[in-house]
């Protein structure tokens, strides 16, 4: 397989495009770092954009929800849909008004979902939902019944048409503009977690699990 996506008219980015990346080891590390897409499509010619979570399993990616969805029926019939990723790196702060920007990693992924019926596949799917959330809880948590399962529908969406665009770097002013008065540079930003909070009803016994301790240090260090 191609280390690199081949771009299409629809996915080559235009705006800016030395931002542009089609490399499969770029798309997939943001994808594997957001943890919410939104999915783009339409009903009888009415657009909408829905946010929900979703998992990387190799060249796809899943999402789910509930059996009765609107979305998720339109879906599996075949309708087209467009899925995005963003992540927010930094505030970019010029000394015009007009060059203020954000540094981020972006996805935008085209395509059909197909809805999995394979018990094994969706199953793996939810594993893989599962631990995006958190690493080592799949080994933990109940298991999804058989009501749940049926309760749940899966989509799968092949990637194969998609490209993301990233900018990095400081402020592009104006030649003119280096010589104002005036602070410019970055904010860097990025996503944090706080210390795990016990739910009211856990057995106050049960002890914190060893992959959560990486979130205890990471509070810690940002407190």
């Amino acid at each position: 397989m191609s280390k690199n996506f081949i771009p299409t008219e629809r996915t080559r980015v235009v705006r800016e495009p030395q931002r542009g990346a089609y490399d499969r080891e770029t798309v997939y590390g943001i994808l594997d770092e957001a943890f919410i897409c939104n999915v783009g499509f339409a009903i009888e010619g009415q657009p909408y954009v829905i946010p929900t979570m979703y998992a990387r399993i190799g060249d796809a990616i899943y999402f789910h929800g509930s059996a009765a969805s609107r979305m998720l029926r339109n879906l599996s019939e075949g309708a087209p849909v467009c899925i995005t990723v963003s992540l927010i790196d930094g505030l970019v702060l010029a000394r015009s008004v007009f060059s203020h920007s954000m540094n981020y990693r972006s996805v935008v992924a085209l395509g059909k979902a197909t809805l999995v019926s394979d018990p094994a596949e969706k199953l793996e799917a939810l594993r893989a939902f599962t631990e995006k959330i958190l690493p080592g809880r799949w080994s933990e948590a109940r298991r999804p019944n058989e009501k749940e399962m049926k309760a749940t529908s899966i989509l799968r969406l092949p990637l194969e048409e998609v490209s993301a665009k990233v900018r990095t770097g400081g402020p592009e002013d104006d030649a003119e503009d280096y010589a104002l008065k005036i602070w410019a540079g970055i904010i860097p930003m990025h996503l944090a977690s706080e210390a795990p909070v016990r739910d009211g009803r856990c057995d106050p016994g049960i002890p914190l699990p060893g992959y959560l301790a990486k979130y205890e240090k990471q509070a810690r260090r940002s407190s």
